[in-house]
């Protein structure tokens, strides 16, 4: 009889070769999963290479994780997918927080280079000419989450079309005295990319002036940042890069006495849960974060099976709150 390999195995039982080996080197698998195995290897008398299997059983079965945050919402959604999905699959995520600290995000990807890890999960604020060297000269398998970078796997949300989607409608609203309030430019995916899909999407209706704000991602310089616009400026219309940047909005328009959407619209992008007990409800964009940490996870045991891979980007959910008004 001929010898059956273990690619041959996954192919017959379904599931990919990096299930396969974890069942070998005793790691968890589905009981389903587990049970069409043994019975592939008792139909082809199969046994895996002593040495092979020894070799393999040094496996750590631990993925680096770093992050900006972990209070953050987004942060969390992704994470909370990412961890039960490495842990249904045998592995044990370390997390390092970084705080939004560019210095411990590089330092962090050394530390992890120099553990027992098998591969690392990088939610990136931002990709530097840094973060690419460190990447590049890396021998672990690394995939990088919500920023595009060259020659490495990204997992990315469809920033451009979102934002386009929102610039239309406000647009289509016939809205004159917009405002954007989004962040640095050093975030790649919501500084730029996002905020010229939000552009070029107004730009598609007629309105070529728009007000920026910059603030980062915290609720309260967000609100400072509203505070004192509204001193000086009466928009009719206010587009914020993030749901809670539209939160800290949301409560300065009331302090100040503008009516939404009567007076001021009102749009984000995330999704949050809250924002839809918000009074009116709030017009965003809803983004898969539980799908994007699951798909790190996958691609990552991927990776470490050695076998190819390619970059991914996440869709997104229109969600057609109360906050802006129809016209």
């Amino acid at each position: 009889m001929t010898k059956i390999t273990m690619k041959e195995i996954a192919e017959f039982a379904g599931v990919g070769k990096s299930t396969v080996s974890r069942y070998f080197n005793g790691g968890y698998v589905k009981e389903e999963t587990r049970l069409r195995i043994e019975a592939i290897c008792r139909e082809y008398h199969y046994q895996p290479n002593s040495v092979a299997k020894t070799l393999k059983a040094h496996h750590s079965y631990q993925i680096g994780v770093i992050t900006p945050s972990i209070d953050s919402r987004t942060s969390a959604r992704v994470l909370t997918a990412l961890d039960e999905q490495l842990r249904l699959s045998g592995y044990t995520p370390l997390l390092i927080n970084t705080n939004h600290n560019q210095i411990r995000e590089l330092t962090s990807l050394e530390s992890f280079s120099r553990m027992n890890v098998e591969g690392i999960i990088l939610l990136a604020t931002q990709i530097t000419p840094e973060h690419e060297r460190i990447i590049h000269k890396l021998r672990l398998p690394v995939i990088v989450l919500a920023q595009e970078m060259a020659g490495a796997v990204t997992i990315t949300l469809d920033d451009y079309t979102a934002g386009y989607d929102i610039g239309r409608k406000i647009g289509t609203a016939r809205h004159r005295a917009v405002c954007l309030l989004g962040v640095s430019e050093n975030d790649k995916a919501v500084g730029r990319t996002r905020k010229q899909g939000i552009l070029d999407g107004l730009k598609e209706t007629g309105i070529t002036q728009v007000d920026f704000l910059e603030t980062d991602f915290s609720f309260a310089a967000s609100r400072q940042v509203v505070r004192a616009y509204l001193k000086d400026h009466r928009p009719d219309c206010m587009i914020c890069a993030t749901d809670n940047l539209a939160m800290a909005a949301f409560k300065e328009l009331h302090t100040a006495g503008y009516r939404i959407p009567q007076d001021v619209s009102l749009t984000g992008f995330g999704g949050y849960d809250v924002c839809e007990v918000l009074t009116p409800s709030l017009t965003t964009i809803r983004f898969d974060y539980e799908r994007e940490g699951r798909t790190a996870a996958e691609l990552i045991l991927e990776m470490i099976a050695g076998n190819p891979v390619e970059s991914v980007k996440i869709g997104y959910t229109f969600i057609h709150g109360e906050s802006v008004i129809e016209r």
